[in-house]
């Protein structure tokens, strides 16, 4: 970094590449299209999101709505601020990649941290729970579709996939948004819906919480940070507009078994759910790569290292489907220290910059921020865990029942 505080132009010779979460990855190119930066765009639009789309109108639920939507804000800007970071420490430290840049402010115990972090955070968000004979079709669908995709080498093959998960991510977020216009009347009333702020926000921005993402030197993360968390607003507004303090963890938990248009929401979860999970299963074998192989896997090495990723994950969403409190728990634990502590951490340790300067400043309230969230959201989720209702019909969707509970709420 110049002392004047403005980033030098990467080399003409050199693009960053986004490697997902692993980070930083700068590899000599001729020539890279516009198609190559949609893909990375795609990429990360897709890891944003994820399978943790259905979760934020319960972090609205946690929150406050008013807070919960200005949390979900300030949480996609520490995100992209973060990018920013991890950006001007790999410059200080002349490394290409988020674990050179941590080994090298941090030493070896440094570098082992974010390699579990970076290990956990995609490998817990794998399992999903989708549509309803879910150990039949899990494990169909993992073995003839998912595990394919995931032997994938190369990340940018995997756009195309993303660009299929971001559509049909936006085909759910229409189902959403006309379930609320018409779906909501049914939904009783419910007591304190709308104040501004509850007592487990912190365990809200747990789930809200993106795990730093990034790009080359240009608008590409902006752009796709921004797109991502429109998205994620207007979903969890939807959500949580429609079923208010009855929402669930997994928001389809919410909708009726016989409404129709919901077991198509549900439907195309399920196949965005089999298309993330190549990405996080990329991130995950890199991860292992570089800890163990010096990030260099044989193609053999290859095979079985992502066949037991994708069987262990596989196993865990087979015994275990309460995806509110793993949401909690992976955002608290990982996600959190991964985007407001560590890039942080080493940015504060490397700057050049007097301690007055703005980036010293907002990098210490972000590190003191993520140590609070990280300690009370741990806490907090474990003191009141969420209770798992899968597979349970809400009692709105009989009418009688409604009748019956809008008859005993205070006037």
């Amino acid at each position: 970094m110049e002392r004047g505080g403005q980033e030098p132009p990467p080399p003409a010779a050199q693009q960053i590449e986004a490697d997902d979460e692993t980070a930083l990855v700068i590899k000599p190119r001729k020539k890279r299209g516009n198609s190559d930066l949609a893909s990375a765009g795609f990429n990360i639009i897709n890891s944003i999101i994820g399978s943790g789309i259905i979760g934020l109108p319960y972090s609205m639920k946690q929150a406050g709505f008013p807070l919960g939507v200005l949390l979900l804000f300030g949480v996609a800007y520490i995100t992209d601020y973060s990018i920013i970071l991890l950006i001007k420490g790999g410059n200080l430290s002349s490394t290409s990649t988020y674990q050179e840049l941590v080994k090298k402010t941090y030493g070896l115990i440094g570098y082992l941290i974010l390699s579990t972090l970076q290990f956990l955070y995609p490998f817990i968000v794998e399992p999903g729970n989708v549509l309803t004979d879910r150990h039949f079709i899990i494990l169909f669908t993992t073995i003839i579709f998912t595990l394919p995709i995931s032997l994938y080498h190369d990340i940018a093959k995997l756009g195309k996939v993303s660009l299929i998960s971001l559509i049909l991510t936006i085909v759910i977020l229409v189902i959403v948004m006309v379930r609320t216009v018409t779906f909501s009347p049914q939904v009783p009333k419910s007591e304190n819906a709308w104040i501004f702020a509850k007592s487990n926000a912190v365990q809200a921005i747990g789930v809200m919480s993106f795990e730093p993402t990034l790009n080359n030197w240009s608008r590409i993360t902006h752009v796709s940070v921004s797109l991502a968390v429109i998205i994620s607003v207007v979903f969890a507004a939807c959500g949580y507009m429609t079923f208010a303090e009855y929402t669930e963890g997994d928001i389809f938990e919410n909708y009726c078994r016989d409404d129709n248009l919901a077991t198509f929401g549900r439907f195309c979860y399920g196949v965005t759910v089999i298309l993330t999970f190549p990405l996080e299963c990329f991130v995950t074998r890199e991860v292992f790569a570089n800890v163990f192989f010096h990030g260099n896997l044989s193609t053999i090495f290859h095979i079985i290292v992502t066949v037991i990723i994708v069987a262990v994950a596989t196993a865990i969403s087979l015994v275990y489907d309460c995806l509110g409190i793993v949401l909690e728990l992976n955002g608290v634990l990982s996600a959190t220290p991964l985007v407001f502590i560590i890039p942080t951490a080493c940015y504060l340790r490397l700057s050049e910059e007097r301690w007055n300067h703005s980036d010293n400043i907002i990098s210490c309230l972000i590190l003191a921020v993520g140590a609070l969230v990280m300690t009370v959201g741990f806490v907090l989720t474990i003191l009141h865990p969420q209770e798992c209702s899968h597979g349970k019909e809400m009692f709105y969707c009989f009418p009688s029942n409604v009748s019956f509970h809008n008859s005993t709420l205070p006037p």
